[in-house]
């Protein structure tokens, strides 16, 4: 599958999801993933219909084997902090985003309070 079609099945699957069709969409985001596990940009639009759904552990399983460009660095500790909140893990959850925050603005410069 070329980028055009996986653009076209992401666009489709958002339309399903704006139109109240959160099957239909996941659907096809699965199809996505399953084609390309490590397709980070289908990945995260998996995890969010699962997240919708309260599937923290199987978004925790997605997460891990997909590879996110750096431009998704954000959604994917978004994401995955959400997952682990979702599990019962706020400790990781925090940990994980204190990780992200700290590579983004340095330790000297976090956004967070210590």
């Amino acid at each position: 599958m070329n980028a055009e079609e996986r653009q076209f099945l992401l666009t489709a699957a958002w339309l399903f999801v704006r139109h109240g069709q959160p099957a239909r969409a996941r659907a096809l985001v699965e199809a996505l993933v399953e084609a390309d596990p490590r397709d980070g940009v289908s990945a995260a639009a998996l995890v969010e219909l699962m997240l919708a759904g309260h599937e923290g552990f199987e978004a925790l399983k997605v997460l891990r084997a997909a590879d996110f460009p750096p431009e998704l660095a954000r959604a994917e500790a978004v994401l995955e902090t959400r997952a682990l909140a979702m599990v019962g893990r706020a400790a990781e959850s925090t940990k994980r985003w204190r990780r992200f925050l700290e590579s983004r603005k340095g330790k000297g410069r976090s956004w967070i309070a210590r």
